[in-house]
């Protein structure tokens, strides 16, 4: 049972980034305007998507659930964090550790999956475009986002399970901004060896798995797109993946560097800068990549604007 082994521990306090007042307020502005940015481009890009008839294919029904998974793994860990820094002691308690945990490596999870998902959509569509309606139905993309999710939550309960029936005698610091693996097993006082091994199996399955979907469908896309005879037509459909490609390369390559490594190689302030890109920062780039680098989104943007002040006038 979850916390069974859990007796002296009620509470758990971050060390956060600095103890020095003025470098917390200056991270404060700087991570209350990122997570600012990051709740209107997200939610602006689902509001877009949903107003904008043109963008009621597969290829945005899925970037809408991107937008949305970004969107809420970051209020899983960032607010906290902005609250912290204003705070004499940045506590949490042990059930609020276990449901941030929880949520947070749900909803990554599932973001990593989506990926790939959306990988296969651009396969479909690049591939075989002519049979792309009848694949990729809305019964199939509610069925390969129901998936996702599912996924997601059940790997979450399983790593949550194994990670909060370990005893935490004390010491409560955790080296970190929000409860995460490394730095929670780093104060566990029972043998956290099979945990170490299952996350770094799981980490393993669940990067390389979803990143093969990846690389297979972009081994077939590239062979279709050097085959086509037009330049236009290479460079459309080049255009149609450059900004999930973006996407994939900095999500999947920040969390390779943070968890595919053995334990002994980890260092907790090293984790503690990169979690800041993946938790923080990438959630906000993600809309931003397919506003800057996707006519159909900057078209559907400007048309906004248009009906906006139409409507003003």
């Amino acid at each position: 049972m979850i916390g069974q082994n859990q007796t002296q521990v009620t509470e758990f306090i971050f060390s956060g980034f600095t103890d020095h007042l003025e470098l917390q307020v200056v991270l404060f502005n700087i991570f209350l305007m990122i997570y600012i940015i990051t709740l209107s481009a997200n939610l602006g890009m689902i509001l877009l998507i949903k107003v904008d008839s043109q963008l009621h294919t597969p290829m945005y029904f899925f970037l809408s659930h991107l937008a949305f998974l970004d969107a809420s793994y970051s209020s899983t860990v960032t607010p906290k964090a902005i609250a912290d820094f204003l705070a004499d002691k940045k506590t949490i308690s042990w059930t609020g550790c276990l449901i941030q945990f929880f949520m947070f490596v749900a909803l990554v999870t599932t973001e990593l999956f989506l990926l790939s998902v959306m990988a296969y959509d651009r396969y479909v569509a690049i591939c075989h475009p002519l049979l792309y309606s009848r694949i990729m139905s809305k019964k199939c993309c509610v069925s390969l986002v129901v998936g996702v999710y599912s996924y997601g939550f059940v790997n979450s309960i399983i790593q949550t399970a194994l990670t909060f029936q370990l005893s935490f005698c004390g010491p409560n610091l955790i080296n970190h901004f929000y409860c995460n693996d490394p730095p929670l097993l780093a104060l566990s006082c029972s043998n956290t060896q099979p945990k170490e091994i299952q996350l770094f199996a799981l980490s393993t399955i669940n990067l390389s798995g979803s990143l093969f979907t990846v690389i297979i469908s972009y081994v077939y896309i590239l062979n279709a797109i050097f085959r086509k005879r037009s330049t236009s037509g290479r460079h459309k459909a080049f255009s149609t993946c450059a900004s999930h490609l973006t996407a994939i390369v900095i999500f999947y390559g920040t969390l390779f560097f943070m968890y595919v490594q053995p334990s002994s190689s980890h260092s907790l302030n090293y984790d503690k800068v990169i979690s800041v890109f993946y938790a923080v920062v990438i959630p906000m780039l993600n809309p931003l990549i397919y506003v800057l680098r996707n006519k159909e989104v900057k078209g559907a943007w400007r048309r906004m604007k248009i009906k906006k002040l139409f409507f003003i006038i």
